[in-house]
């Protein structure tokens, strides 16, 4: 008798203890399923907000670069102006979303004086101005205004030195000038080009580099004279 009592006391254990670990290994699994399906929600819902996020922003930049592509059609075709053949006969193409005032009487020391900019052109009197692009032709030989200018930039401590360089037009490879990258002699950044005219020189130049684009592949691929 005691050993059939000690045998059903085993069985007994037995049975519990797979219960116990049936219930374990049950709750795990409940656990560990609610953990999958919470991890997988939260994971759903951070992908869809990256998502939509990145469909914003690919619309945004899709929008910029049409209005880019938009402000850059709208400046073709170009304006032309055409100097006194006086003065060497400038041909000059510009954006025809800017406006231009050119002094070309000849009245003054410098010659030709033009002011050129989007849309109005601005107080030609106030220096604090800036303007996309400006042209003169100044009533000096190239070689004494080259030397005024390297002096100006030279004795000018404000900003890192301009760099300066040998410079043709694209229409004119056989004329030598210079290239003025950075301070200009207005102490403003840009681009300026100067050109020797016969016994008068000519200096065209962008005041600030938002226009540096239209200066290089505009004005000056477009720009001629008689010299």
């Amino acid at each position: 008798m005691l050993m059939i009592q000690n045998n059903e006391r085993g069985a007994v254990s037995g049975v519990a203890i797979s219960l116990v670990l049936t219930v374990l290994l049950l709750v795990g699994a409940i656990g560990f399923a609610a953990w999958a399906f919470t991890s997988r929600q939260d994971y759903k819902s951070n992908t869809d907000e990256k998502i939509s996020k990145a469909v914003t922003i690919a619309k945004q930049e899709e929008s910029s670069a049409k209005d880019k592509q938009f402000i850059e059609d709208e400046k073709q075709p170009l304006r032309a102006y055409k100097g006194p053949e006086a003065y060497g006969s400038i041909a000059l193409s510009y954006p025809k979303t800017w406006s231009g005032y050119v002094d070309d009487s000849g009245k003054a020391a410098t010659v030709i004086d033009g002011f050129f900019s989007p849309n109005i052109v601005p107080s030609t009197a106030d220096p604090a101005n800036v303007f996309a692009l400006r042209l003169q032709v100044v009533d000096q030989p190239y070689s004494q205004v080259a030397k005024n200018l390297a002096q100006s930039l030279e004795s000018s401590s404000d900003g890192p030195a301009p760099n300066i360089t040998a410079y043709s037009l694209p229409k004119m490879p056989k004329v030598v000038g210079i290239k003025i990258i950075g301070t200009l002699p207005n102490q403003k950044q840009g681009v300026m080009v100067v050109l020797p005219l016969r016994s008068q020189t000519i200096q065209i130049w962008s005041e600030t580099g938002q226009f540096t684009p239209d200066f290089e592949n505009s004005i000056l691929p477009n720009l001629s004279y008689s010299p």
